[in-house]
This record gives structure tokens, C-alpha cells and sequence, in this order.
């Protein structure tokens, strides 16, 4: 018991140093300057047509200006395909699968519906102009008139809408109170 007294006294001076050193921080402590917030640069998007190429997708194509696709002639096996391109406002001329349509410039693939240059390097893409006046069945007016006059085609009857049946409404009687371990009310 003689060392409870000197044990008391150590961590008194422990506390009182601690008490000390934190208020003496507290009271000399520097102003806490302002801060600015970091500005966060915005990430730019990802651009897809970049990413395809990479997993052997259809890779990025310009639009080219210069020239004006006025139609194709598109072989499904993919040889003689021939694209009618007007360049600079000249009259349209046909060109075929790898031919030259102007200095540095040809055309490396004829679709049914675009075709793709290429300009320096740089895939282009022509696409025909919409088809406002023309029939989906290719650019064919209609059907060609037989030796015996032309030929309506047979009508087919259009099959009527069909309308969800709807039960009629379930009218129920009022109920009436149930009386428990006695006769029901007389009226």
C-alpha cells in the first residue's frame, strides 16, 4: 500500500500533462485556411464505333460529302456489284467494287442500301436518298401484265381485330347480420 499513493501522483501528472498539451493546441492553434474544392473533370463518353472494331464488329464510318449515291446494283454473292455515284454535281457514272471514283478514292463495298469509300485511308459511307415515292418491293411498280390483260391479285380477307370479352357485373344481395346461437331476426 505504500506505492497506491505514488501511483495516484504519476497518473495525475499523466492527465494534467495531456489536459495541458491539448488545451495549449487548442489555444495556439493557426486559423484553418479555406479550402476549394477539387474540380472533377467530366469524363468524356465512350465511344462505341471505337470499341466494335476491337470484337470484329462494323467499324466507324464518315459520311461523305463530296459525293451523292444514286443507286445500286448489289450482287447477293458479292462479286459485280456496281454503285451509281454522282461526285462534285457531275453526271452519275457506275463503279464497280474496288474502282477508283475520284484522285485517292474508290469504292470498296456496294450494299444494297450504302456503299463504303474509301478516301485516304478513311472508310466513307453513302447512303441512298429516302424513297418516298418508291414501292418496298424493290423499285418495281406492281405486278407484270400477262398475254391476257393485266391481273388484280386475288383479294385476302383481312382477319377482324379481336376484342376482350368482359364478364357482366356480378350483382350481390345486401347481407344481413348473423346472430350467434339464436334464431335470425324475423322482418
Amino acid at each position: 500500500m505504500k506505492r497506491l499513493p505514488l501511483i495516484c501522483s504519476v497518473a495525475a501528472v499523466a492527465v494534467l500533462s495531456a489536459s495541458l498539451a491539448y488545451w495549449g493546441m487548442q489555444l495556439f492553434k493557426p486559423k484553418q485556411r479555406p479550402l476549394a474544392a477539387v474540380p472533377v473533370a467530366q469524363q468524356p463518353e465512350a465511344n462505341m464505333d471505337a470499341a466494335r472494331g476491337l470484337f470484329g464488329g462494323n467499324t466507324a464510318v464518315a459520311v461523305a460529302s463530296n459525293y451523292q449515291l444514286k443507286g445500286v446494283v448489289a450482287d447477293t454473292r458479292g462479286h459485280g456489284s456496281v454503285a451509281i455515284i454522282s461526285a462534285d454535281n457531275q453526271p452519275a457514272k457506275a463503279y464497280p467494287v474496288g474502282s477508283e471514283v475520284g484522285p485517292g478514292t474508290t469504292v470498296k463495298d456496294v450494299q444494297p442500301r450504302f456503299v463504303i469509300l474509301m478516301e485516304g485511308g478513311m472508310q466513307k459511307r453513302l447512303d441512298l436518298p429516302s424513297d418516298q415515292g418508291v414501292s418496298s418491293s424493290g423499285g418495281m411498280a406492281g405486278p407484270v401484265p400477262g398475254p391476257g390483260g393485266p391481273q388484280e391479285p386475288p383479294a385476302v380477307p383481312l382477319p377482324q381485330p379481336v376484342t376482350p370479352m368482359t364478364p357482366p357485373p356480378v350483382q350481390m344481395a345486401p347481407a344481413q347480420p348473423a346472430v350467434m346461437g339464436g334464431t335470425p331476426p324475423t322482418r
